[in-house]
Formats: structure tokens, C-alpha cells, sequence
């Protein structure tokens, strides 16, 4: 504990001794809870209040909890959390829900291909049974499989003789099953059990994959204005009750039952530039957002060979519906600048659950043909919001054709609205290599005085379950071309599944140094480099490894090449939250303003952090960007590093508001997250498919057209 209180006074660096003493401090506060609360990670759960989700899953209300080194102080992390549980009781009730029928009476006809998905769900799951009185209902059971017969039918031997389990039941418990065509479910070698004697044990976390509806269910739970998280937030730590705690009390530890406190600051908003002929070409946004109102884009790209694809009936698409959206989607795109001398373009109908390749590539063709030229971009009008479709799509135009595409879902397209319009025009000028605004250059010093890279790099992991054993790990690298830092190029590699650190830094680098050359003819003499998702055990490692590949990449292409290089590490998953302290602070959603950054007492207790909430609010609480400095060599000190982070999310191409996220960073992630699409044989129809997913050898690489433009937004 000495060392430790030497760390926060900033007397010494971080050792093992005083992680261990921090681990000893977050043992001690969550050995209480931990014996009365269901638990999972730093969290607790309770079900006061629980909500039921779709198909036999519940949210459960959590709090968070985590021991946090500041200066001159140890504090506490303490937030909310949820997660989902399987319902507790009857089994039975469980697999009408799982498999979404009415009543129990529906499940007599469970069709051959419900069942595996059926064992599927319950596999694992932990029962008891009813049947034996209050000692056997004690015992845990596992469910490993389901009898493929229903209990009628499902026989095994006693004394010598052949027996059904319901004829079984009904002579030894005298019980008549209510429900003998269900299969029964099967514990330990070969014991059977039929459904109804068997309830759910309470309190068991669902760690599969949430689907769409549940997915929506939950969102629905967590997301709570501010003052509600607030005050959510002081009932849980009523709940936990620090002062009546045994065991902080033998180790003499007070925890403080108020919030703290914390100075903050609101940067100013950037000025943004549009196209000079713009009638608003220069401005101010306000409270984080603004509009396409009598703006052009910055530069227009031109669009001159491009077809329509309608993945859907004319029945259902009317040609008319699609050429009345096309002509809105046309005046509009002219309105913001975009140069479309080619206004009637093939429009294609194709089957959603055809040969998508052939369509695409079809259309490709048509669109040639019309133009006499190379196609540029292919618009795709979708039925409907699945993964499968859209994935599919983004494979075939990214890896196979390389062509730029635009999704639109069928319900915009019968609406045609402006606005909506709007938004897909800023995402299609920028696809064919156009640039929708930038930050007023005097503004931004750091970039435009001498020749200035910006980076940002990101690595995804296959979610956690065995269906994703042997899938890679994706990481992405994007910067900036030019002095304007709005226009980037992507590099990408999939590596060993889980691994953090970047393997193929040094190329990837490379690579995206020469773009930069050859788009605007100078070297970079600095490199600011964002990277997404190192937790703090991962700093040193990712740290040592990256730096160097940094440094590597840039002596491959000149020995006498050495650049100053900065490296900050962002993080977006944390529990920190801010509330305003008074109407005055805050915003219409009621979370702080946009640009509010924190740099004191809760950071860390002498390295260069601090925390950024650099987006206006939409809906629930919103969540500070954290910014960690772990390299220097560009002389940042915290008011232009925070400025320059917070005057960079005015510029996210796809939208009129200031983003969450610097966006090189958003960037490697969506490219992150795009690659995905990128497998050959994925099942994407089930979110919990049992095949193995697709090894690094199916992911197919993106042309290396589109590599130079932002077809990833």
C-alpha cells in the first residue's frame, strides 16, 4: 500500500506490486456483493426490477464496480450495467417462448427443423426437478441433449424390461404427463427427464448473441436520460452500503457515498468550410450539429456511369416508385455540388434470395454500356434490414467487382425524403473520391502548418463461443491524404484470432505513408497516431511493438525518414459518466455540451490523459471518449491536443454533427467491421450459427481501387 501511495503522489511508475494492491482493494469491495448477487466480470446483477426480452430471456439490472487510481486518491468506478438471464421456472414455458409459439398446445407439432435450434438454445442450461420433493429440487443439473422421441416414445430398460418414460412416471410418481409429446431432455451419461418436472435454475447469465428484437428490448431497458442514470446510480450504491460493509470495515476503508465533483471545460466549435459558392460556405455549428441548408459540398465528385439495382418484385417496387426516388436522390445530389451528367441510368429488379453476384455484376455491365465508361457506383435498393442480403452485396462489390455501392432501404426509397436524400448524397461523394467539408485551416494548425498524417488503427475480435473458434482477428489502418485531413484510405489484414497487437503495422504504415506522397507530393514530417480498443493491461505491449513498427515502415522508405510520432490510445469502453451539475451545463437531452473535456482529479495520477465528450446528445446518457497519451515526440500540451481531437469530429463525412469518436479512428472501425462481409461461405441467416466460422484463407481483400476512396462509409 506504501508504493501504491507513491504512485498516486506521481512519485512512481506503475509496478506489479501496485496492481496487486489495486486488485486487493477491488477483491475487498466485491467479496460482499459477490456472495449475495448474481455476479459476471466487475458487475452484479439483481432481478428487482427485471424486464423479459424475446424468446425466454430477461434484462436484469447490474451495477458496475472498479477500483480507480487518481491523483493523490484511489476512487471508485461505479455505474450501471445490464445483462440478459434466462427466465427461471418451468421449462416447458421456456421452449414455447424459444421456439415463439402461443401456447403449449402449438409445441405438438415441433417441426424437424426446430429441434436442433431447440437443443441448441438449451444446451448447458442448468435445471432441477419437481417430482422428488424439496431435497432432490436442491440438485443442479445440466442439460446436455434432447431425446430425438417424445416421452411417450422414449424408452429404456428396468428390470430387464423395455419402458417408456411417461408409462415410467406414471408407475413409480404416480403422475400422468400432461404433456407426453415433448422430448425429453437428457442430464449426466443417460438420465432422462420429461420437460414438465423440470424448472430453470434462477440467476444464469444468456451468453449467446442478442437477436434483432432483443437486441432492440434492451436498448429499450438501458438507455435512461442523465438524471435517471443519476439517480439509478445512488440507489445502487444504497444497495451496496460501503458503511455497513464488514470487510471494509476490518481493513479500515471509507468510501465516500457522493459523486465527485470535477472541474470541466467547454471547448469552442470549429469553423467549417464548405464549397466557396456555398451561401453559408463558412460557419460556426451550434450545440454539436447543423444542416445542408444552401451548402455545397467542398469538392463535388462527378457521377457518370452508375445503375440501380432493386432487390425486390416490380410488384412490390413500382418503376415508377423507383424512378420518382431517383430523380429526388439526382436533384438533390446536384444541389449539394455533386456534377451527374448521366440522369437516366439502367434500373435492374433481382430476387433478395438469388445469385447476387450475377445481378451485381450484371448491373456492372448495363451501367458500362450506357456510359461508355468504367462504372462508378452501383445504388441497391434492399427489402429489408437483414444482415445476409447487405453482407452479400458489400462481399461481390468490394472484393470481386470493385465497385463503389449505395444501400437504401425500400421504405426511404417510398418516401423520398430531402433530407434523407441528403444524408446519402454526403456518403456517395465521398465513395467516388469527393470531400464534403473540412476545418477552417488556421484552425487546425497542428496539420496544416508543415505536412502532418493523421492515423487511426483499430483491431476486432471474433465474439466470444465456439461457433467462432478459428476465426481471425481484423485490423484496420486509416489516414488522412492531405493537409485537409477530411479524405482517407484504408489498409486492412486479418491476423490470429484475439491477438491486440497490430502484426503487419510496419506495412500497413507503409502503405498509407506512400498515399499520402503520392496524393499531395510530401512526405509526412509528423504522424499523429490514434489507436481503438488496448485495455490498460495491453499499453506497454502495444506500446513497444507499435512504436516500433511505426518507426520501422517509415526507415523502409528512407533510412534518413524519421518523423516525429505521437500515439494516443482511445478508448470508448469504460464506465466513466458525466453529469451536469445545473441546467446552465447541460444540453436539451441533458447531458453535458458538446466539447466538454475533463483533465483532473478523476484521470490518471501524472500521465497525460483526459476525457472528451465531443458529441451533443440523442438519446440516454452519453459516453466521454477517454484520450491516453502514451507517446510524444510533437510537444502536445492538453489544450491543443484536447482542441485538435474535439475540432476532428466536426469532419465525419457521413453526417452533420459532431461524432463520439476522432474520426481516423471511426474509420478503422467501420473498415474493421466492413471486413467481416468479406468472408466466402459465412451463414449470416443465424445469429448463432453451429459451423466453425470461415478461417483467415476465406476472407477474400478488398480491390485495390477502392482502397483510395471511402468506400467504406
Amino acid at each position: 500500500m506504501e508504493e501504491l501511495h507513491r504512485f498516486l503522489d506521481g512519485k512512481c511508475k506503475i509496478s506489479n506490486n501496485i496492481l496487486t494492491g489495486i486488485m486487493a482493494l477491488d477483491v475487498l469491495f466485491r467479496h460482499k456483493p459477490s456472495m449475495n448477487y448474481a455476479t459476471g466480470g466487475r458487475s452484479f446483477f439483481t432481478n428487482q426490477g427485471s424486464r423479459a426480452l424475446f424468446g425466454g430471456v430477461e434484462v436484469w439490472q447490474g451495477y458496475y464496480q472498479s477500483a480507480r487510481p487518481t491523483p493523490r486518491k484511489m476512487m471508485i468506478n461505479f455505474d450501471l450495467n445490464a445483462t440478459a438471464f434466462y427466465e427461471s421456472g418451468s421449462l416447458v414455458q421456456m421452449v414455447v417462448k424459444i421456439l415463439n409459439k402461443r401456447t403449449v398446445d402449438d409445441l405438438r407439432r415441433i417441426q424437424d427443423g426446430d429441434r436442433p435450434k431447440l437443443e441448441k438454445a438449451l444446451k448447458n442450461l442448468k435445471i432441477y426437478v419437481t417430482h422428488r420433493g424439496e431435497n432432490a429440487s436442491k440438485r443442479r443439473l445440466r442439460i446436455t441433449k434432447l431425446t430425438s422421441t417424445a416421452a411417450t416414445h422414449t424408452k429404456f430398460e428396468v428390470n430387464g424390461v423395455q419402458k417408456d418414460v411417461a408409462t415410467y412416471f406414471q408407475e413409480t410418481y404416480n403422475k400422468c404427463l400432461q404433456y407426453p409429446f415433448l422430448p425429453c431432455v437428457v442430464v449426466r451419461k443417460e438420465t432422462c427427464f420429461p420437460m414438465e418436472v423440470c424448472n430453470i435454475v434462477e440467476g444464469q447469465r444468456y451468453m449467446r448473441k442478442l437477436n434483432e428484437k432483443q437486441t432492440a428490448d434492451m436498448i429499450k431497458f438501458t438507455c435512461q436520460p442523465p438524471s435517471v442514470r443519476a439517480n439509478k446510480i445512488t440507489q445502487g450504491l444504497q444497495i451496496l452500503d460501503y458503511r455497513q460493509n464488514e470487510y471494509m470495515q476490518q481493513f479500515g476503508l471509507k468510501v465516500s457515498n457522493e459523486m465527485a465533483v470535477v472541474q470541466a471545460r467547454v471547448l469552442p466549435a470549429p469553423k467549417l468550410q464548405y464549397h466557396p459558392t456555398s451561401r453559408d460556405a463558412s460557419f460556426v455549428p451550434n450545440n454539436g450539429s447543423w444542416n445542408l441548408r444552401d451548402k455545397k459540398v467542398a469538392t463535388g465528385a462527378t457521377l457518370g456511369s452508375w445503375a440501380c439495382v432493386v432487390f425486390g418484385s416490380e410488384r412490390d417496387y413500382p418503376q415508377q416508385a423507383v424512378q420518382k426516388f431517383l430523380r429526388e436522390l439526382i436533384t438533390t445530389c446536384q444541389d449539394t455540388g455533386m456534377n451527374i451528367p448521366n440522369k437516366i441510368l439502367p434500373i435492374l429488379h433481382s430476387n433478395p434470395q438469388g445469385d447476387i453476384e450475377k445481378s451485381l455484376k450484371q448491373a456492372w455491365v448495363r451501367a458500362g454500356n450506357l456510359a461508355k465508361s468504367q462504372p462508378q457506383l452501383i445504388l441497391c435498393i434492399l427489402p429489408n434490414t437483414g444482415v445476409a442480403l447487405y453482407a452479400e452485396i458489400k462481399r461481390v462489390s468490394d472484393t470481386v467487382i470493385g465497385v463503389a455501392t449505395q444501400c437504401i432501404q425500400g421504405k426511404h426509397m417510398f418516401a423520398a425524403k430531402k433530407q434523407y436524400c441528403a444524408n446519402v448524397c454526403l456518403k456517395i461523394n465521398v465513395k467516388l473520391g469527393g470531400m464534403n467539408s473540412f476545418i477552417d485551416p488556421a484552425q487546425v494548425p497542428f496539420i496544416t502548418q508543415r505536412p502532418t498524417i493523421l492515423m487511426g488503427a483499430d483491431v476486432t475480435h471474433p465474439a466470444p463461443g465456439e461457433q467462432n473458434a478459428g476465426r481471425p482477428s481484423i485490423a484496420a489502418v486509416c489516414a488522412s491524404m492531405d493537409a485537409k485531413a477530411s479524405r482517407y484510405a484504408a489498409s486492412i489484414r486479418f491476423q490470429t484470432g484475439r491477438l491486440e497487437v497490430i502484426t503487419d503495422l510496419a506495412e500497413m504504415v507503409k502503405e498509407r505513408l506512400k498515399t499520402f506522397y503520392q496524393t499531395c507530393g510530401r512526405k509526412p514530417e509528423r504522424i499523429l497516431f490514434y489507436r481503438d480498443g488496448v485495455s490498460e493491461s495491453q499499453f506497454k505491449k502495444v506500446l513497444e511493438e507499435e512504436i516500433k513498427a511505426i518507426k520501422t515502415a517509415c526507415k523502409s522508405l528512407d533510412e534518413k525518414y524519421n518523423p516525429t510520432i505521437t500515439f494516443v490510445v482511445v478508448q470508448k469502453r469504460h464506465h466513466t459518466r458525466f453529469f451536469p451539475m445545473g441546467d446552465r451545463e447541460s444540453d436539451r437531452t441533458g447531458n453535458c455540451q458538446p466539447g466538454t473535456v475533463v483533465e483532473s482529479i478523476i484521470t490518471h495520477p501524472f500521465e497525460f490523459d483526459f476525457y472528451l465528450q465531443s458529441h451533443p446528445g440523442l438519446q440516454g446518457t452519453s459516453r466521454p471518449t477517454h484520450y491516453h497519451v502514451l507517446f510524444d515526440q510533437n510537444g502536445f500540451y492538453a489544450d491543443s491536443l484536447q482542441t485538435l481531437s474535439y475540432n476532428l469530429c466536426y469532419v465525419f463525412a457521413r453526417c452533420t454533427r459532431a461524432v463520439s469518436l476522432v474520426p481516423p479512428v471511426y474509420y478503422a472501425h467501420l473498415v474493421c467491421s466492413r471486413a467481416r462481409f468479406h468472408a466466402t461461405g459465412e451463414n449470416w441467416s443465424d445469429t448463432d450459427s453451429t459451423s466453425e466460422g470461415p478461417g483467415i484463407a476465406n476472407y477474400a481483400v478488398v480491390k485495390p481501387e477502392l482502397l483510395k476512396v471511402m468506400y467504406f462509409i
